[in-house]
């Protein structure tokens, strides 16, 4: 049912539905990391997991990343990401993670800030199943000194940040908006 919410927005995924091997099962077997090449919602790829909050009765999330690039990284990075959130610190809307190492390339960003899906708008945000819901949520590439001001600031004072700097969120190799 997920999966065709997430269709009915961006169009099909790609027959390939990623998992990364999980030698400690740490991951529901359900769990994957669906791929959505450009299409009519969107002219770039997007990357987004499908059954990272299974069987949990808070902190139901499922998150995205967006692309210009078709990156099968990406998948290691949602599914690091789905790990550390069903595995040591349950992860939640304006939450910012360090992902160890570039978000792509050589890039700066190497954190994440999660954010609301505003490409996608509410529409997409709230799954609702049965008597439940959950919220699909932007994973936003940041660099550590976005996070630093973050933590000092806000995560308003950071939206307002990048809407002042028109923060491209494709471009891997962008500068700090701080």
């Amino acid at each position: 049912m997920l999966k065709l919410h997430l269709e009915a927005h961006w169009g099909k995924s790609t027959d390939q539905q990623f998992r990364i091997p999980d030698p400690h099962k740490k991951m529901p077997l359900a769990f994957r990391v669906l791929e959505f090449p450009p299409g009519n919602a969107h002219n770039f790829w997007i990357y987004s997991t499908l059954g990272m909050s299974i069987d949990m009765d808070e902190h139901q999330i499922e998150l995205h990343v967006f692309s210009q690039k078709q990156d099968v990284n990406l998948v290691e990075l949602l599914t690091i990401t789905a790990l550390f959130h069903r595995n040591d610190t349950p992860l939640d809307l304006h939450h910012s993670v360090h992902i160890g190492q570039p978000w792509q390339d050589d890039s700066l960003c190497d954190h994440a800030f999660i954010s609301l899906p505003y490409l996608d708008g509410d529409e997409l945000e709230i799954f609702s199943f049965g008597d439940d819901h959950l919220h699909n949520l932007w994973l936003l590439p940041i660099t550590e000194e976005e996070r630093d001001y973050k933590m000092k600031h806000g995560w308003i004072a950071l939206e307002e940040l990048f809407e002042s700097h028109e923060l491209n969120y494709l471009d891997a190799s962008r500068a700090s908006c701080t």
